[in-house]
């Protein structure tokens, strides 16, 4: 792993606002901190080690921990061992994850972006325009931890904020982008400090007059229960689930319904989601990173598939749905190498169909 230069304070005289200061600095997405480890950051996806600092003890991960306590529930991170909460220091935003390890504390810190970014900055097809222009249905941003769902969600919001006046309730765990009332209102809700659970917030915003839902991420079924119910009843519901792929994630959906439920399920899904995005930020050339975006749009033929549960098939579909805009991850690869964005050796490494990357490379 690589070194990043460090402060140039002695080792011991740094606090975490020091350390997120380099980050921010350093152009980093995340801190990573634990009990007898050295400090260490990520950067453009790898992690680099900040050796300069030396070893952080269990002591100084403790008062670390006490001095951010007014931002967490402490009760509940001695009953679950984790906390997830919101905070502001040198000037920006994070998200950050306190969590035991090997019976010491250790934490992560996601730098958080300062302004929102229209689409095209983000490096998302223009396709994705069609998501803040729903009046109703379930939008899905699938992927995995840091692909970059939660940017994608707030450039969303922050589209239907400033082009109509709707008002846009969010369910967050923690609050990671601050919307002002602009266009609409923004009403912004966070686990534990708001409410308890996505899933009762969610079946208390249909008391609330929303247009637009934001659910951050549903986590358990209760939840999708209660999202496809918003959905079907004429709302518009923003939410993500930690799936790499766009079929993956229909079936995740259905699946986390008990089996007597499945076929009821797959009924609702195909008829009330509108359209699923599953990213992966990859090396862009030149440094940074890029994102490869898969796409579905739910046409007649692939609600069809959905509620025939002839999930098999869905993928055949989105390769040929270019005209409804839609694409494979492979598709998104073939024309990021084709920009110039990133490496080919870096398309073949990511995708999921080799033979099928081979053939659009060769094009």
């Amino acid at each position: 792993m690589n070194a990043i230069e460090a402060l140039e304070t002695p080792k011991k005289a740094f606090q975490l606002p020091d350390l997120l200061s380099i980050l921010v600095e350093k152009r980093g997405s995340d801190l990573h901190l634990a009990a007898g480890k050295t400090p260490a950051m990520r950067v453009d996806g790898a992690i680099h080690r900040m050796h300069g600092l030396g070893t952080v003890d269990h002591a100084w991960m403790a008062a670390e921990a006490e001095r951010l306590g007014p931002r967490y529930d402490a009760e509940e991170f001695a009953r679950r061992a984790s906390a997830d909460f919101g905070v502001t220091e040198a000037g920006r935003r994070f998200r950050v994850n306190l969590f035991r390890s090997a019976g010491g504390l250790a934490l992560v810190a996601r730098l958080l972006e300062d302004e929102f970014r229209d689409f095209e900055a983000l490096g998302l097809p223009r396709q994705v325009e069609r998501f803040a222009e729903y009046e109703s249905g379930l939008v899905l941003i699938c992927g995995a931890t840091g692909s970059g769902k939660s940017t994608s969600l707030a450039s969303i919001v922050n589209r239907i904020n400033e082009t109509s006046a709707r008002h846009i309730l969010t369910i967050e765990d923690p609050i990671e982008y601050v919307h002002e009332d602009r266009g609409g209102i923004v009403r912004q809700r966070e686990l534990n400090a708001d409410t308890p659970d996505f899933a009762s917030a969610v079946r208390a915003a249909l008391r609330e007059d929303p247009d637009v839902i934001l659910v951050g991420e549903m986590r358990d079924v209760e939840t999708m229960r209660a999202a496809l119910t918003a959905a079907e009843t004429g709302h518009l519901v923003l939410s993500t689930l930690h799936t790499g792929d766009v079929v993956g994630s229909v079936r995740r959906l259905v699946g986390a319904f008990p089996a007597e439920e499945q076929d009821a399920a797959r009924l609702r899904v195909s008829q009330s989601t509108r359209a699923v995005m599953a990213q992966h930020l990859l090396p862009a050339r030149g440094g940074g990173r890029t994102p490869a975006v898969e796409l579905m749009f739910l046409t007649t033929a692939i609600r069809h598939l959905i509620a025939a549960n002839k999930l098999d098939q869905i993928q055949s579909a989105v390769e040929s749905g270019g005209a409804e805009g839609m694409r494979t991850l492979e598709q998104s690869l073939a024309g990021l190498v084709r920009e110039g964005l990133i490496h080919a050796e870096t398309a073949e490494a990511h995708c999921r169909d080799p033979d099928a990357m081979a053939r659009l490379l060769r094009r």
